[in-house]
């Protein structure tokens, strides 16, 4: 039985990074993963007014390397992660806002090459624990990618 307060996901979602300047972007959630992932290439590191940052390109559609967007965060930390072959690999992890539907929250979002898996974005337990229910036989319950814009109007995020 579930809590009818409590939003149900489908096991893959649109879901929106508006501070990386991503409006749509098709998510894998996965609760047997604890730590959510994007895929991220031309990694780079700097530091801004005294903060470790980072910046990174993105190619939010599954199979279309031509759409990109260029993303600046606050470096968060650097971690040890398994990926799903069991393999451990020292990721950058950055604090950032994800919207499903009408939620927006803060999650963790490590970094990594997933140009090989079917998902540009994998949602993991820790970003969805106590906020939704998970039907892993249903997808997209909250809201399509039609609905927004793939970018937001960030010109030089834009390839």
């Amino acid at each position: 039985m579930t809590d009818r307060q409590t939003p149900l996901l489908g096991w893959r979602e649109w879901v929106a990074l508006p501070d990386l300047g991503i409006a749509a972007i098709k998510a894998k959630i996965d609760t047997g993963a604890r730590s959510s992932a994007l895929h991220a290439f031309a990694v780079e590191t700097f530091s801004q007014g005294g903060k470790d940052k980072i910046r990174f390109k993105v190619h939010p559609q599954q199979r279309d390397t031509t759409q990109m967007t260029i993303a600046e965060a606050d470096l968060l930390d650097r971690r040890q992660v398994r990926n799903s072959g069991g393999r451990a690999e020292l990721r950058y992890t950055i604090l950032t806002s994800v919207e499903i539907g009408e939620m927006r929250w803060s999650i963790e979002l490590t970094l990594t090459d997933r140009d090989a898996m079917g998902f540009r974005m994998l949602l993991g337990r820790q970003a969805i624990r106590g906020r939704f229910w998970v039907d892993p036989g249903r997808s997209f319950l909250l809201g399509s990618h039609t609905q927004t814009p793939l970018f937001t109007d960030r010109s030089e995020s834009k390839e």
